[in-house]
């Protein structure tokens, strides 16, 4: 039997079926368990990519701990290898300020915030075990409904810090 000749709305790809799965995916969670123990869930995972991309990167570098600069320049490395449009806005001892232009999961990612746990928990985890300690905030995000994201990982740690950080410390396991 011939296949139809049919153009569905969306294009059909790979790439958009994983965004779309990602998307019912993350939203059912938020639905049933809720915002805050579906960014858990998320920040999990996130924290498992974190140590394999940390991994990789060291890997490639040939390097046992990245230097700031070189924390910086990985993070936004590693999100336009996915397709993101990630820059930086500052670079400091006390910080690294990114700005994105585009998320990864597209458009999948809007009034899905709980995916914003895999930036968080990516760059906390890297910049974390490279550096001692990273606290990230994701000031504005486009899963929020905002054109652009303002992430803010702190390197030193606040002596008040601010409910909406999420702080990482350096693991005892990966010292080396």
């Amino acid at each position: 039997m011939p296949t139809p000749d049919v153009a569905p709305h969306e294009p059909l790809t790979h790439d958009a079926f994983l965004r779309r799965l990602i998307r019912e995916l993350t939203g059912t969670l938020q639905d049933v368990v809720g915002l805050e123990e579906a960014s858990g869930y998320i920040s999990t995972v996130g924290a498992v990519m974190g140590e394999h991309i940390d991994q990789q990167y060291r890997l490639a570098l040939a390097v046992d701990r990245l230097s700031r600069e070189q924390v910086t320049a990985v993070l936004v490395d590693l999100k336009r290898r996915i397709d993101g449009d990630f820059f930086v806005i500052e670079e400091s001892e006390d910080r690294i300020v990114l700005g994105n232009r585009r998320c990864p999961f597209g458009d999948a990612v809007r009034d899905r915030p709980s995916l914003c746990m895999m930036t968080s928990n990516v760059f906390g985890f890297i910049a974390a075990q490279n550096l001692g300690y990273a606290a990230v905030d994701l000031q504005q995000t486009i899963a929020a409904g905002h054109p652009t994201c303002r992430v803010v990982v702190s390197l030193k740690p606040a002596p008040h810090p601010s409910p909406a950080l999420r702080e990482y410390f350096q693991r005892d396991d990966m010292l080396g």
